[in-house]
C-alpha cells in the first residue's frame, strides 16, 4: 500500500481527490491533507509518504515554491502537480523541480488511474535499478559529525543546543564542540545560527508569513532580537531582504 499526501487550499478539492484515488482500486492510501506548502513541509518532517499531490496556487507557500523546496531538501518525495490553470510555465517549473506528472482539474477517474499506474511502474523500476547497482549504506558508517549535522537539519526551524546534540550522539558537549570545529572549521553555535538564518531567508521569499510569525516559527520570541540578528548576518533587516528579493 503506497501512501499519499494531498496539498490543496480547498477542502472540497482534497475530498474529491481522495474519492477519485479510492475509486481507482489501486493500492494507495491518503494519510494526510494540508492546505499549503509550508504546512506540508511540516507534515513531511514528521511523517514520510511515497507520493505528494499538490495544487499550484495556494496562500502562504504555493505549489511551485513547495516542489522546489522539496526537491532541494532532505525530505525528497515524488510529486504530482494538480491545477486548474492550463499554463505551460507551471509545467516547465514542475518538470525542472523533478515533478513526476501534471494533471488538470477536475481530474477524472481514468486520468488519475493512468497517472498512478505510471508512477507505480516508475517506482518499481527505480527500486530494481537501485538494488542492482547500489549497496545501501550502513547507518553506523556515518561519522559523528555527519550525524550531528543531520540532527540539526531535522530540528530546524527550532533551536538546537550543543548539549542536545551531544546527548544525541552520546558524547561530552565539550568534546563534541572541539570535534565539530576540527571537522567543519566552524563553531557549532555558528553552524546552527547559519541554518536558522537560511530558513528565515527561505520563509521570507517563499511565504507570505509576517516577520513576527517567521521569528516565532524559528523559536525567537523577541522580534527585535531576531531582526537585529538577521541584519547582523545579512546586512539588511528581514523586511528589507524580502522587499529587495521581490523587487529583483
Amino acid at each position: 500500500m503506497y501512501t499519499i499526501l494531498l496539498v490543496d487550499d480547498e477542502k472540497w478539492v482534497r475530498t474529491a481527490l481522495r474519492h477519485t484515488i479510492a475509486k481507482t482500486g489501486l493500492s494507495f492510501n491518503v494519510i494526510g491533507e494540508c492546505s499549503n506548502g509550508l504546512e506540508a513541509m511540516d507534515f513531511l518532517k514528521e511523517q514520510a509518504v511515497d507520493l505528494v499531490m499538490t495544487d499550484v496556487r495556494m496562500s502562504v507557500m504555493d505549489g511551485l515554491s513547495f516542489v522546489t523546496t522539496l526537491a532541494n531538501g532532505e525530505h525528497q518525495t515524488d510529486c504530482i502537480m494538480i491545477s486548474g490553470y492550463d499554463d505551460f510555465k507551471y509545467v516547465q517549473h514542475g518538470l525542472r523541480s523533478g515533478v513526476f506528472d501534471y494533471l488538470l482539474k477536475p481530474v477524472d477517474l481514468d486520468e488519475m488511474k493512468e497517472c498512478l499506474e505510471n508512477w507505480v511502474n516508475h517506482r518499481l523500476n527505480n527500486e530494481h535499478s537501485a538494488k542492482n547497482s547500489v549497496k545501501e549504506a550502513d547507518p553506523s558508517e556515518l561519522s559523528t559529525v555527519e550525524r550531528v549535522i543531520k540532527y540539526v537539519h531535522s530540528k530546524v526551524p527550532g533551536e538546537v543546543t550543543l548539549t542536545e546534540a551531544a546527548n544525541y550522539v552520546n558524547l561530552n558537549p565539550s568534546y563534541l564542540s572541539k570535534l565539530f570545529k576540527d571537522k567543519t572549521e566552524q563553531n557549532f553555535v555558528d553552524f546552527v545560527l547559519k541554518i536558522r538564518m537560511n530558513e528565515a531567508r527561505h520563509l521570507l521569499v517563499s511565504t507570505s508569513l509576517r516577520v513576527s510569525e517567521i521569528a516565532d516559527r524559528l523559536g525567537y520570541s523577541d522580534i527585535t532580537y531576531f531582526s537585529n540578528l538577521f541584519k547582523r548576518k545579512t546586512g539588511v533587516t528581514p523586511s528589507e531582504y524580502r522587499k529587495s528579493v521581490r523587487t529583483n
